[in-house]
């Protein structure tokens, strides 16, 4: 039913925004890695609401537990379960959409498929359920040594940061609370945000990610190929409606000569490129270039404006957003693209060590 990511190391996500908890149970991780809720805490904490007056203030602590798969503070092998519960659940906000269908929500496509869906809070289709995202997320990162992911926010509505000579530093990205590396570009992100909130409105924006220490070989010709399985695992995210690598749609405004990748040696005899158009992957298989891409996130769907719909009844209504929403997803999402990514460079590593196993 869609809820299972990965073909090695897996990972199921469970649990509705209003329910008793959710979370995930990753399967296909290795024995002996290092791992504690701590470790786990940290990723989630930068995915988790109230942290700033730019967010959601709904109030969770987000605090995570590890039911199984651990002991002595090493993975055993076997399924890791990890839970959050939800604790400030403020159910009755949602008691009118359960009989109308809300702009650009999934109430609709959900009563479609399923004939039934939970309303509180979006219900399986809310952001919350990427909470077993980020937890596994941070169970992958313990296995992949030498790998940095970093993911910032690059642009939101038609405010732009400057390019990046190199990839941002971590401080760098979490000195402002909407994670723009560039302090006087997040100033100005951050007032347009506060604009738009108090216009009940909401903005969007994109993000972009940049995975280096990857090893050459990574990914399969034809249909796995690594950046085909980045896209999917990036386009499941919530809000998201657009995925580019390398030179992206901008690739397509340039020459062949121009656009080419030439292989030259580095300064220590390695082989690389004096470019990376191609975004560090070749024939759906990584180059050992920076896999480098950009996400396009949608304006947060619930606005506190009146809009017309229909309800279930096929009655004309109207609505208005209510419940405690992010004015924009992008400061939050950073830790769910970075999550995504390294679910997918988990997979590709077992699957890559399987194929050198036979």
């Amino acid at each position: 039913m869609g809820n299972i990511f990965g073909k090695i190391f897996t990972v199921t996500t469970f649990g509705e925004s209003h329910g008793k908890a959710v979370g995930c149970v990753i399967d296909g991780c290795p024995p002996m890695i290092e791992l504690s809720e701590a470790d786990i805490q940290v990723d989630l904490n930068r995915r988790r609401p109230g942290q700033s007056e730019i967010s959601t203030q709904r109030n969770e602590s987000d605090t995570c537990k590890i039911l199984s798969g651990v002991y002595e503070g090493k993975t055993l092998g076997t399924p890791i379960c990890i839970l959050v519960e939800n604790k400030d659940q403020h159910s009755f906000d949602y008691d009118e959409i359960a009989t109308l269908w809300r702009p650009s929500h999934a109430d609709f496509t959900y009563d479609a498929k399923f004939g039934i869906r939970d309303p509180r809070g979006g219900g399986r289709s809310s952001a919350r359920e990427t909470i077993g995202r980020v937890a596994a997320g941070a169970v992958a990162k313990k296995m992949l040594k030498g790998i940095k992911i970093t993911a910032w926010v690059e642009s939101l509505n038609l405010i732009s940061m400057p390019a990046p000579t190199t990839t941002p530093t971590h401080d760098e990205i979490e000195q402002t609370s909407v994670r723009c590396p560039h302090k006087p570009t997040a100033e100005k992100m951050i007032e347009f945000i506060k604009k738009a909130r108090s216009e009940g409105d909401s903005v969007g924006g994109v993000i972009r990610c940049r995975i280096e220490g990857l090893p050459a070989g990574l990914g399969n010709p034809v249909f796995d190929r690594f950046e085909a399985e980045l896209a999917k695992a990036m386009l499941s995210l919530p809000a998201t409606k657009g995925f580019e690598i390398g030179s992206g749609f901008a690739g397509t405004r340039m020459l062949g000569s121009r656009h080419n990748d030439i292989f030259v040696l580095d300064e220590n005899g390695n082989l690389t490129t004096k470019t990376n158009n191609a975004g560090g992957v070749l024939g759906g298989i990584t180059s050992s270039r920076p896999v480098d891409f950009r996400v396009a996130f949608k304006p947060t769907a619930t606005i506190a404006k009146e809009q017309p719909t229909v309800s279930k009844k096929l009655e004309p209504t109207t609505v208005i957003g209510k419940g405690r929403h992010d004015p924009c997803v992008l400061p939050r999402a950073v830790s769910l693209v970075e999550a995504m990514s390294a679910l997918v460079v988990a997979d590709f590593t077992m699957r890559q060590r399987t194929i050198k196993e036979v």
